[in-house]
């Protein structure tokens, strides 16, 4: 079976703007990402993930490595690959609705059709009620729904989040962290989920990829066996399959962390 999303030998390096200098971003990244799986990727600050993200969305050029989606290697963005970052970028001008059915009016798909799958989102995000609102008029958290629901509605076969929930307050997180897991249940979606809270790795993912500090390498690979539905923040914070991934992920962050500093 050909894996959703493939990376070989991946390295990456790119001059200081400052200094000129070669940085070494990121060194021989192997992975493989199956139909379905949702895995996350901590590690310290600096160590390349986002740099990871933009590569595989085609953002940023490599010229060391491969990235495959479905078997079919990555040159620059595409329709198979939906990105969430941190800053929601949402269309100030469009309301929720327009918003969330953009990809599918740059499509060409019939208006009947278009609607009725923007309605199926906008319900999926318990984002009803809002469809006629305008970015201004919501939250930070109803923006960052309205950025997943418009990257699932063009329906990519692999999603990239870059820190999508690190800019809201801590009670919209932990929302945002339970229905991201409700819709990753519902949809069966390929996940790569770029975060620095060891917690929410912990608790989204079906693995958990660990750097090391630059040049980002894959340290570790922590499995976190634990089925979706039984991942409610009430129940799952003293579960000790949850709390053992924790522990593990994080001592593994912190051996890098505190590497760095001695």
């Amino acid at each position: 079976m050909v894996a959703k999303l493939t990376v070989e030998g991946l390295t990456h390096r790119y001059p200081d703007e400052y200094t000129g200098e070669s940085v070494h971003a990121l060194d021989n990244i192997n992975l493989e990402i199956q139909d379905g799986e949702f895995i996350a990727v901590v590690g310290p600050s600096g160590c390349g993930k986002s740099t990871l993200l933009n590569i595989l969305a085609g953002l940023l050029p490599h010229r060391e490595g491969v990235v495959k989606v479905d078997g079919t290697p990555v040159s620059g963005p595409g329709p198979d690959r939906g990105v969430v970052f941190q800053e929601h970028a949402i269309l100030p001008w469009r309301t929720v609705a327009r918003n969330i059915g953009h990809g599918l009016e740059l499509q060409g798909m019939a208006k009947a059709q278009r609607q009725k799958r923007i309605a199926n989102f906008i319900d999926m995000v318990g984002l009803s009620g809002f469809e006629d609102k305008y970015p201004h008029e919501l939250s930070g958290g109803m923006k960052q729904r309205c950025a997943v629901a418009r990257t699932l509605c063009a329906d990519p076969v692999v999603m990239l989040m870059d820190e999508p929930f690190a800019a809201v307050d801590a009670q919209t997180r932990i929302t945002l962290q339970e229905e991201l897991n409700r819709i990753a249940m519902a949809t069966k979606k390929t996940i790569l989920f770029i975060t620095h809270a060891v917690d929410e790795a912990a608790f989204l993912a079906d693995r958990c990829i660990v750097f090391s500090r630059r040049p980002g390498r894959i340290k570790a690979v922590v499995d976190i066996d634990i089925p979706r539905e039984e991942r409610v923040w009430a129940t799952l914070v003293s579960d000790t399959r949850f709390t053992a991934a924790r522990d593990r992920i994080l001592g593994l962050v912190r051996e890098e962390v505190g590497e760095d500093e001695e």
